[in-house]
């Protein structure tokens, strides 16, 4: 608990840190006819460019974002496997919209299930998929408001697992352009979902049934990784674009556009400036770090440790510029905690630093005690 309470304190510090040097969007570079949107680094966080991005609007099939990532969190929580099977109930097979027409009683494997969501936006296996991992779409929706709340998502209140504006309290289901990359930077932590939002086409149902993406960057935008379509009259066209170029992974979310062309037009011209202007550089210095003296230790020296490797968003016109000045203690008295702070890193582009990161210990070292002391100091005094 100690240690986690001094990391928490250090991730604190580099949290205020990364505020000082967030580089500014530059919203007047971009061209766009969504009314909403926001482009933001997919690895910090940061905000690049943003538009009435806290403007709640309903999302439609957007909304599938915060579905999916319950399902991934099911899974990594092991209340639901890769492996199940995954039952349509009458509920699922009545959903109207995109759908693959699951018949009441049908069967499909859970990861076919996932596959006709992320690709075809299918709503009844949503559905499906929303009632194996609570029991019932009401649950999950309860879950995916309590996970919203969690992530920071003021804006957001979900009335279904789908975005369908059908329901009779449709009109409540809200969120915004910014809550949306929240909710999509937290999807692509899970890795295995890239597998299905980067498909193109595809089958299911043992190729009886194809799949095409709506998501059309897929296919025309170098670096796509996902992530999610949406279309009703209420919401018009919405989308959650993500893709990576050399390391840089962004997301772009415009929502309420008049037409599917714009929609694609704005993600795409966000994505463009993104890639245009900005570049991750590495926190972690050309040179190793020196090993610490640990004097009265149970051990002679500790190898510190970068307390985060995150990569740091930085203009790309300084890109050629960024230096080093490694600042680490030559040595320390024991005893010695995992996470106490050894010195720093700052990294430095032209004549700013851009950010300093935490030197901190890996591991504990114990103080000798008494006896080993006095063991030392004999040796000592006999060999002088």
């Amino acid at each position: 608990m100690h240690l986690k309470r001094r990391m928490c304190s250090v991730l604190m510090t580099l949290g205020l840190l990364a505020g000082l040097f967030t580089p500014t969007a530059r919203a007047a570079q971009v061209e766009i006819t969504a009314p909403s949107a926001i482009l933001m680094d997919a690895a910090t966080g940061e905000i690049l460019y943003e538009l009435d991005d806290h403007v709640r609007l309903v999302p439609a099939s957007v909304t599938k974002i915060m579905t999916l990532l319950l399902v991934m969190e099911a899974l990594d929580s092991r209340r639901i496997t890769w492996d199940d099977t995954v039952t349509a109930s009458a509920a699922a097979a009545g959903k109207g919209g995109s759908q693959v027409y699951l018949e009441e009683g049908e069967q499909m494997p859970l990861r076919e299930m996932v596959k006709c969501v992320v690709v075809s936006s299918a709503n009844d296996c949503a559905t499906a998929l929303a009632e194996h991992v609570y029991g019932s779409e009401a649950v999950f929706v309860e879950k995916m408001n309590e996970r919203a709340a969690q992530l920071g998502m003021a804006d957001t209140h979900f009335v279904n697992c789908t975005g369908l504006d059908d329901d009779p309290d449709a009109a409540e289901h809200l969120t915004s352009a910014y809550d949306i990359a929240l909710m999509s930077r937290e999807l692509l932590k899970h890795d295995e979902i890239r597998a299905y939002t980067t498909i193109w086409m595809d089958t299911v149902r043992g190729g009886a049934f194809g799949l095409s993406n709506t998501n059309k960057l897929v296919r025309f935008y170098d670096g796509t990784t996902g992530l999610k379509t949406g279309f009703t009259r209420a919401a018009g066209y919405c989308m959650s674009a993500t893709a990576e170029r050399g390391g840089l992974e962004l997301i772009a979310v415009v929502l309420h556009c008049a037409t599917s062309t714009d929609r694609f037009q704005s993600a795409k011209a966000l994505l463009d400036y993104g890639f245009a202007n900005y570049c991750h550089v590495s926190p972690v210095p050309d040179a190793a770090l020196p090993d610490v003296h640990v004097r009265l230790g149970q051990q002679s020296a500790i190898t510190p440790v970068l307390a985060d490797e995150t990569q740091i968003l930085l203009d790309k016109s300084l890109q050629g510029s960024v230096r080093y000045d490694l600042q680490v203690q030559s040595a320390v008295t024991a005893p010695v905690e995992p996470g106490q702070r050894l010195g720093s890193v700052k990294v430095i582009a032209g004549d700013q630093v851009v950010s300093e990161v935490p030197v901190v210990a890996a591991e504990a070292v114990a103080r000798l005690g008494w006896w080993a002391l006095t063991k030392g100091y004999l040796r000592a005094a006999l060999s002088a």
